[in-house]
Parts: structure tokens; sequence; C-alpha cells
């Protein structure tokens, strides 16, 4: 909670500001049955024309008063509402992108996502809301209790007596409150991965008719969020109709006791009036105080959630510690790393990748290959051995630092709705020529020069307007826009055909001394042209040379070979 209000602090002048303007309009609007009893009892019974016009001008000077500074305190609620949760969502957004990547395993994409949105939505609101009830509220509470003492100490105190149990109600149902809603965000976390998930699969879906099985799976997490609002709002909700008949039996004890009083000539019906006004103000008040607890539940939930988020220590961070040195552009020493901490994803790899080189990897699926991308890009820390990248451990640079050596394309990358130009400059500053390099080299110029606006062309979110092999030729023109010193293909031509593929790493063998390759792949084809090949197999580097020398060498790569070729050896 402290993390996240701390976003208030910049406004707390502005805030002050409008708690004060809000306090005028509160006192005035307080001041309002005062002056009808004084109307009541003195101005109606001299009879007096000019007194009475003006002591209703004054009534009407205390409203418009009141509706004025209520109106600009609010105007100014809504500034400072509307600038805490643009930066709250701002640096919230900013630290998602920042999470190592086994932080935002752990978050899980869905729920950073209800984080962003569902969670800041919530704080937002009771922002807003403790600004403009937050001071009125208590002000018309205390301030209608002792008018009303001053006024009619009997009546005043059955009408206090019922508040106690009004705050015990409150207080009990609001932490309540906290902890369902805690489970609501969490029910609709699930929901929106589901939703995620058959979005992203809709095509898969439908090719094995699993229309129903999805909608199984979406029921159930449905099911689960409606029970959990359900439970939360049958609280809260209790707690309006319970308030309303505390406060409507207050109501009739005072309304008995009040007739009992003026028949007695203990009060007079102008003060009963005035009486009656104050308590319909302080049940407002109440009200308005049971509304922000319900807020407040939400609110409360929904800040710690963010707070996780905000408050997260990177993991990997950059070291300074003396390390050994390589003349290579990349080395890898002893490599071992787990995702779970118990069977290895990679065990003891050692490779050397010289400036300008071209590398392979090779493996089955499941092998370790992208494990390894993933290390020499740093998204983990290994869990033992080291990697040196341009002559230094990789542990000495921040991921920032490394992304300008890099050109990356992965199987799976994301194309935005914007146009081919957009897509392949990335917020790069590149010029078009250079873009239609990288789009030449990626065998994508042809079917770019085709699309009916070229590089204006705006594609589909995910690149859905256009076929695979198409989005994969934009992907690796991105990838090699600008000419990175490192380029790493992540099976990014698995949709390209061999004609297209073979094309692509002439290409790139081209302008091999400008650039480093590192190609992962599944098919021989794709890396028998490289420099050196490394082949895994269930995280285990079970072959490393060239094609040739792993055909006589490496059964394995010689069976993946043989399976896809022939056994075939051509360039």
């Amino acid at each position: 909670m402290k993390r996240v209000f701390s976003y208030l602090y910049p406004f707390r002048y502005r805030m002050a500001l409008g708690f004060f303007v809000k306090v005028l309009g509160t006192v005035a609007e307080l001041l309002l049955p005062v002056v009808l009893t004084h109307i009541l009892k003195t101005v109606v019974a001299s009879e007096d024309l000019t007194q009475v016009l003006l002591w209703g001008a004054l009534m009407l000077l205390f409203a418009g008063l009141a509706c004025l500074f209520n109106i600009v305190a609010n105007r100014m609620a809504a500034t400072v509402g509307k600038r805490f949760s643009k930066a709250l969502r701002r640096d919230l957004f900013y630290k998602t992108l920042t999470l190592d990547t086994a932080q935002t395993d752990a978050f899980t994409i869905p729920s950073l996502e209800s984080r962003i949105t569902t969670d800041t939505y919530h704080v937002h609101n009771f922002v807003m809301m403790i600004q403009r009830m937050g001071i009125r509220a208590p002000i018309l509470l205390v301030g209608g209790v002792v008018i009303t003492l001053l006024m009619d100490k009997a009546l005043a105190l059955v009408m206090i007596a019922v508040m106690p149990l009004i705050f015990v109600l409150v207080y009990t149902l609001s932490r309540l409150g906290i902890r369902l809603y805690g489970r609501v965000q969490t029910s609709v976390d699930s929901l929106v991965r589901v939703l995620r998930e058959d979005y992203g699969g809709i095509r898969v879906i439908k090719a094995l008719s699993k229309e129903k099985y999805e909608q199984d799976r979406f029921e159930i997490a449905n099911q689960r969020l409606s029970k959990n609002e359900q439970s939360a709002s049958f609280i809260m909700s209790s707690t309006h109709p319970i308030m309303n008949l505390l406060m409507n039996g207050g109501i009739a004890a005072v309304t008995a006791l009040a007739a009992v009083r003026v028949a007695k000539d203990a009060s007079d019906p102008e003060t009963v009036v005035a009486f009656m006004q104050y308590f319909t103000l302080i049940s407002m008040a109440l009200m308005a105080v049971s509304r922000m607890f319900v807020m407040f539940s939400k609110c409360s939930a929904s800040a710690r959630r963010i707070s996780e988020v905000l408050s997260t220590p990177a993991e990997i961070v950059k070291t300074e510690e003396a390390t050994s040195t390589s003349d290579d552009f990349i080395t890898v020493k002893n490599l071992s790393f787990s995702y779970a901490g118990k069977k290895r994803d990679l065990d003891n790899i050692s490779i050397s990748i010289p400036y300008g080189s071209s590398f392979g990897i090779i493996g089955g699926t499941g092998s370790g290959k992208s494990t390894l991308i993933k290390l020499l890009l740093r998204f983990y820390d290994a869990d033992s051995g080291e990697i040196l990248f341009r002559g230094k451990s990789i542990r000495s640079y921040t991921r920032e630092e490394i992304a300008p050596f890099v050109g990356v394309a992965h199987q799976k990358d994301f194309l935005y709705a914007a146009s081919v130009e957009e897509n392949v400059r990335f917020g790069r500053n590149i010029s078009r020529e250079e873009v239609w390099e990288a789009l030449t080299l990626a065998q994508a110029e042809d079917f770019v020069r085709a699309l009916p606006d070229g590089l204006d062309t705006v594609l589909a979110t995910g690149g859905t307007n256009l076929s695979g092999g198409q989005r994969q030729r934009l992907l690796i023109a991105r990838a090699v826009a600008g000419t990175p010193p490192l380029l790493i293909l992540d099976d990014a031509s698995s949709a390209l055909d061999y004609k297209t593929d073979a094309a692509l790493r002439a290409a790139l063998r081209k302008i091999g001394d400008k650039m480093t390759t590192v190609t992962v792949a599944q098919r021989a084809s794709s890396v028998m042209s490289c420099d050196k090949i490394l082949v895994l197999d269930d995280g285990r580097a079970v072959g490393y040379g060239t094609h040739a020398e792993l055909l006589e060498s490496c059964p394995i790569y010689r069976e993946i070979s043989d399976s896809q070729m022939g056994g075939a050896l051509f360039e």
C-alpha cells in the first residue's frame, strides 16, 4: 500500500488545496439547516418580507457556494486521480518490461496484464473516492453530530448510539472483503490466461474441432471467478442494507422521541425539522464511509498485487568482479543450467564463436537449444560455468548493454499492428534504405513490394494477414536491420521452404565478415554451411565440429541429416 500511494506525493499540494476547497463546500452545506431553523423560528414569525428575502438569499448563497466548491474540488480530484494512475500504470508497465525472465514466468503474463489494467483501475477509483468523500464525509459526520448536540442533546444521543454498531459492521466486512477481493483478482488472472491461450491457438482449436473442450476449460475458470465474485459481492453488498436498517431504526427512535419532547414543550417543531436534516446528512456521510470501505477492500487487494511487482528486486544484475577473458566474440565454458533447480536443462557446455564466424546449434525438441540462446542473451544466469561476451564475462553487462550488439529472431516472435517499416525498424534510428536492405537480405523484398502500400502497408496484430513464411522473413529482416555485430536466428526459418532458406543462408554468408551469426535449427540444411555446429541432446553436447566432421563422428547428427537429406553433403 505504502509503495503505491507514494505516487500521490508529487500531487500533495494540489490535493491539500482540493481538500481545503472541499472543506469550504462542506461547511457551507452544514450551515444550510442552521439558516433554515432561524428562518422558521424567527424570520417567518416576524412577517417581515425584507428579512424573508434576505435570509432566503443567504440560503441560496450557501447552497450555491456548496455546489461551486464541490465542483471545483471534484475537478481537482479528477486531475490528481488521472495523473496518479497514469504515473502508476507507466512505472508498473516499465517494471514488467524490466523483470527478469524467471520473474515474468513466476508472475505469469495474464497476472501482469490484470495488475496493469484491473488493479490500477481499482486503486484509481479509491483515490478518486477518498478525495471526494474522504474529507466531506468526516466533516458532515462530526459537524452534524456537534451541531445536533448543541440543538438537542437527547435526540442527538439516540442518533449517536447507533454509530458504534455501524462502525463495527463496516470494519468487520471491510477486513473480510480484502481477502475475498484478493481471491477475485487471482480468478481474473486464471480467466485471462485461458482467454490468451484460446485466442492464441484459435486456428489449432478450429482445425482439431476442440471448441467444446475449450468451452469447458473456460467454463471452469468462469465459474471459479463467478463464485469468488458472488462471495465478495454478497458480503460487501450486505453493508448498505444493514446500515439502512440501523439508520432507519435510529430515525424511527429519534422521530418518536421528538414527538414526545414536542408534546412536552421540551423541543419545538423547527428544531426537529433541522435535526432531521442533519440526521439525513449524517446518514449520507455514513453511507459514503461504507462505500469507501468497500472500495478500500478492492483497493487494498489490488495495491498489494501492484506492490509485489514494483518491489521485486532484479535478480540478474551487473557485476564488476574479475573474470577470465577471451579473444573470441563468444566463449562458453563448462556451462550448466536448470529451470527448476533439479534436472539440468544444459549440462557442461563449452563452445567458442570467433568474430565474423557462423555457428549452428542443432538438436531435437527439448534438447536445450533455445535455453542456450536465452543464456547468451542473459535472460537467465547460469548455475555454473561462465559465458564470455566480447572478451568479458556476460555478468559484467546488463541486458540493455548487450542489446545494441545483438539482432535476434525467434520462431514465434510478434509482429505489431503497424506498418511493415515500423515493424522492421522497431523504434530504432534506421533509414528507409536500411530497411529495404534488411528486407532484401531476409528474402522479403519481393513480397513487400507486392503489398498494396509496400512498406506503408499496415499489418494485422500478430501479422495474421501474412503467411507464416512471410512473417518469419519480416522477423529476420527486423533482426538484421542495422547490421548488428551478433545475429541470432532461433529456429527463425522453420516456416521457409528449402529454396528460400538456402537463399537466406547464401545472403548471410556474403556479409559474414560484418556479423557473427548463430543459427538454431532442427533442420540440418539450415546449419550445414556454418563454420562450427553444436549438436545437443537432452541438454548435453554430443557433437561439435563442421558438417562433414559431424557426419563422421556424431551418430545423432548423422541420423538427423540422413532423415532429412539422405546424408547429402552440399552447400
